[in-house]
């Protein structure tokens, strides 16, 4: 079977990203499958669904039979559990990927070999470990688990000496980085495609605005030029060292004007949201692009965007619905605190005209 002609897609994880992929791929023809441990997950309101543990052997190797390529939603599967499956399907995004993306000091090594900018850190796996990281880089720092966190989950911001007794829970469980604290002013973020062939798609930047490591809202494009150049430029490096095939999003920290990478996602990614109405082709349709070997769609931004999550409750569809300009995802999950439940974009001709209907959306959003 040529790489250009996969038809059959299975997705690991049928979240809400698993699901605005299979949307997206539907119109291009693509058939997809989930894997997931809920009936009720967002994706099986779109297509089939094989029902159990994510890293299940046997199960994994049932979607694999019923597809020409694997991907995922869930950047936590583990490449040990996809191994096997290998000679059976083709996997994108590389199951490399995921080993860098699942460690973060794993994630900085890689970062630093490739000459990207991040900020000083050191590995923690003892409270002796911690007292060594914070003489070295200094306090306030940034204490997290070097796996498994995401969302502002696992870490904890240490400002002064006396906080470090208070960490020791968190240092007991080991495998811990401790980051030099970043007094950045600003979040920025580029999300790309690469297709085999190495050709790459890369979205304008987005501005991130989050509360408590989540995002809130982001808006794009941000204009940038100096910034948005490295930022390629960095996205690109990371693309090629890794044999990517598929979306990539990077997130910086914006620094004394400069770069510094905080962490990468490989997978379509929250503040990719915008494209779906913000551009020509968005991030879920050049993923499957990417990964079944059609060719990349443009990224050409259609105007000025601005897309806020919807966290904890859904807001009043109604009143959010007469504002002129503005798309409504409902993800169709069960409220509980912090739970991303759907989200919102606003697309304008004008930044003033999408900057006043933000303002406005902001008002009857409420995060919990």
């Amino acid at each position: 079977m040529s790489a250009r002609s996969f038809t059959r897609v299975g997705i690991v994880g049928a979240g809400q990203l698993g699901r605005m992929m299979a949307l997206a791929g539907i119109p291009l023809g693509l058939r997809c499958v989930f894997l997931d441990r809920g009936a009720d997950s967002p994706g099986a309101a779109v297509a089939p669904i094989l029902l159990g543990e994510l890293e299940d052997a046997r199960l994994l190797r049932d979607l694999a039979s019923q597809s020409d390529v694997l991907t995922f939603d869930w950047e936590n599967i583990s490449a040990g559990a996809l191994a096997p499956l290998a000679k059976r399907v083709v996997i994108r995004p590389p199951p490399a990927a995921l080993e860098h993306s699942q460690d973060r000091l794993h994630e900085k090594t890689l970062f630093s070999r490739l000459k990207i900018p991040v900020t000083p850190h050191a590995a923690v796996d003892s409270r002796a470990d911690l007292d060594r990281a914070v003489r070295k880089l200094g306090l306030p720092g940034v204490l997290k688990t070097r796996r498994l966190g995401y969302d502002g989950k696992g870490q904890v911001v240490l400002r002064d000496a006396a906080q470090l007794e208070s960490a020791g829970a968190l240092v007991g469980v080991g495998g811990l980085i401790y980051e030099k604290f970043q007094d950045f002013r600003l979040e920025v973020s580029i999300v790309g495609a690469r297709a085999p062939d190495g050709r790459c798609a890369l979205y304008p930047l987005s501005a991130n605005t989050h509360s408590g490591g989540v995002l809130r809202y982001g808006i794009a494009p941000f204009h940038n030029a100096g910034l948005e150049r490295r930022a390629a430029v960095y996205f690109k490096r990371v693309a090629a060292a890794l044999d990517y095939v598929g979306v990539l999003a990077i997130e910086f920290f914006v620094v004394g004007g400069k770069l510094m990478a905080n962490e990468m996602a490989p997978r379509v990614h929250n503040s990719g949201h915008w494209t779906i109405e913000g551009c020509a082709t968005s991030q879920f349709e050049n993923h499957m692009r990417a990964i079944c070997g059609l060719p990349l769609g443009s990224t050409r931004a259609l105007g000025h965007t601005a897309m806020v999550n919807f966290l904890g409750c859904m807001p009043d569809r109604d009143r959010l619905l007469a504002i002129d300009g503005l798309a409504y995802h409902d993800y169709g999950k069960e409220p509980r605190p912090g739970r991303k439940l759907g989200h919102c974009t606003i697309l304008k001709p004008l930044a003033k005209q999408r900057d006043s209907a933000l303002r406005n959306v902001l008002k009857l959003v409420h995060w919990r």
